[in-house]
Order: structure tokens, then sequence, then C-alpha cells
């Protein structure tokens, strides 16, 4: 697996803070790197309709497996891609690296809601683009 795989690529530079006790980063701190990739994806996917009020993208569901310690200084790269189109989910397929070395994995499942808070179908224009965010190996 690697970054070129992936339709949507992102980064976050690693912060100091984000250390523990034996000197890498805290795996707390990967949720925020998905985030980082999945906001980027939700970006191209919906534009900015996906922040307008009543209209919400929630997670309902998150694998994520640690494959490798990431060390202080430096940056990690997040590819994503959708992996399904549901009515009203949308499951993605996430890695994040540092360099070349492959350092989590992760599948992450979002359910688009209405304004009654209740899962509402894709809106038509955000579903043509996502499936064009389908990883082209999946």
């Amino acid at each position: 697996m690697k970054l070129t795989d992936f339709p949507v690529h992102a980064y976050d530079k690693l912060r100091y803070g984000d250390t523990d006790r034996q000197g890498h980063i805290n795996n707390a701190v990967f949720g925020t790197f998905l985030e980082t990739g999945r906001c980027e994806l939700l970006e191209n996917g919906f534009g900015a309709s996906w922040r307008k009020a009543g209209s919400s993208i929630v997670i309902v569901r998150q694998e994520l497996d640690f494959i490798a310690e990431i060390l202080w200084p430096g940056r990690v790269e997040i590819g994503t891609a959708v992996l399904k189109l549901g009515n009203s989910s949308i499951r993605l397929e996430q890695a994040v690296f540092q360099g070349e070395t492959l350092v989590a994995k992760a599948e992450t499942v979002l359910v688009h809601l209405g304004l009654d808070k209740r899962p509402a179908p894709l809106p038509d224009a955000a579903r043509t683009v996502l499936i064009r965010l389908t990883r082209p190996c999946a």
C-alpha cells in the first residue's frame, strides 16, 4: 500500500506535544490524522455544503490498525479513498504514512444526516464526486 494508491492526499505536521513517554507520537493523535484526511475528502465531495447548518456527517464506525511508530519531528501524509457508497453512508479506506512507511490504516463509516438528525440520502452532486474518489485498486 502506497500513498499514490489513494485519490485524496493530505498531510499533518507533527507537534512535539504529540509525543508520549516512549518518544513517539501518541496513538490518540492518529484520530486527528484520519480527521485531516477525511475532511479533505469531504471538501472534495461536498464542497462547503457539508459544513452548513442542518446537514451533517457523523462517524458511526472506525477501525484503526497501528502498524509502525511515528517519530517526531516531521510530518505524516494521509491517503483517503471511498470504498463504498450506500444510500446515506460512505465507507472510507485511509492510510497514514511517514515518508514511505505505512504506519496505520483505517476503515471508517460515515453517515449523512438530514435536518431531523436521521440518515438522509447523499446529495446527487456529492455522490457523483465521491464515486470519482474511489480507490482505483480497491
